[in-house]
């Protein structure tokens, strides 16, 4: 009963109104910390450095409950995003990134694994990221979250066609992917969100989900599409905002007992009912986040008072 989540973990450098910060940051870690703050049981594959802010990642990571898998810590550098915070609380980036990965990393059976972001698509660790979600497909529900970095795949000469491909290609292995409206665009500028959504659940998944946000989300399965909207909170920023709504629609599923592959069934045959539920405890997670500074992802007793509330009126 435990969840492997791979991906990239750094430090991010966050510029708001003329003051400078540091944070420990990276959309994968966000989502296993998310998780283990939920209360579940994580094990976090990443690539950073034996150093200083390394080692904040590793205190940071292991408080949230999460566990770092052996060799995480071999990267000759940690790794850094530069976020620059406009008025409205959105965030632009600048990376830092050194992504590889070794070996097959020494962890129990998932019951679940999640990937997505900068793993998915940088060289040379993505290629590496593909085979281990191929590996695991076979015993645990995959998830997967694009959320793209379009300036990252620039600034590091990647062939935006072949990062295309590459996400294609792991949406055809996952039972669950999320992604933001935004994503979307970059993905097919020639569609909507919904028409992409439907062609991607023709390709494999059982669920997909699309946030959207102040605009809600939305997420589509076999019985059809579903629409949550956003609950209302004082933004402070939208840092983690997405990892955090891929954290809870886990946690929800998980709730449900709809993940590892022997229940891949039962995940295909998801209502419209059980899904706006799980959308709904995905949506209030990211409200929480919004609503404080830095991706500071809620507990479950946080998340579920909030959305008892919400939901009593």
């Amino acid at each position: 009963m435990r969840a492997l989540v791979i991906g990239e973990a750094l430090i991010d450098i966050v510029e708001r109104a003329g003051s400078t910060a540091e944070h420990v940051g990276g959309s994968p870690l966000n989502v296993a910390v998310g998780l283990a703050r939920l209360g579940r049981t994580v094990d976090f594959l990443t690539h950073i450095g034996d150093d200083g802010r390394g080692q904040r990642i590793a205190d940071y990571v292991e408080s949230s409950g999460a566990q770092l898998v052996t060799g995480s810590a071999n990267a000759d550098h940690t790794s850094t995003a530069l976020a620059t915070i406009d008025e409205r609380g959105s965030a632009q980036y600048e990376f830092d990134i050194e992504w590889q990965l070794t070996g097959t990393p020494e962890v129990g059976p998932p019951l679940v694994v999640h990937t997505g972001s900068i793993a998915a698509v940088l060289e040379p660790g993505c290629r590496a990221t593909a085979a281990l979600v191929d590996t695991y497909h076979l015993s645990a529900t995959v998830t997967f979250d694009p959320n793209l970095r379009p300036a990252l795949i620039e600034d590091a000469s990647q062939d935006a066609r072949a990062a295309r491909g590459r996400i294609d290609r792991l949406i055809e292995r996952c039972d669950v992917v999320k992604a933001s409206d935004e994503d979307m665009r970059w993905l097919d500028p020639g569609r909507s969100p919904e028409q992409i959504a439907q062609t991607w659940l023709t390709l494999g998944p059982s669920v997909v989900a699309v946030t959207m946000g102040g605009r809600g989300s939305f997420a589509v399965c076999a019985e059809g599409l579903v629409r949550v909207p956003a609950f209302e909170v004082d933004v402070v920023d939208t840092v983690g905002a997405g990892d955090a709504f891929m954290a809870g629609l886990i946690d929800a599923l998980w709730t449900l007992g709809l993940l590892g592959a022997e229940r891949r069934r039962d995940l295909a045959r998801i209502g419209t009912e059980a899904l706006t539920t799980v959308v709904r405890a995905a949506a209030m997670s990211s409200a929480l986040t919004v609503s404080r500074a830095g991706a500071d992802l809620p507990d479950r007793a946080t998340r579920d008072a909030a959305l008892k509330s919400a939901i009593l009126g």
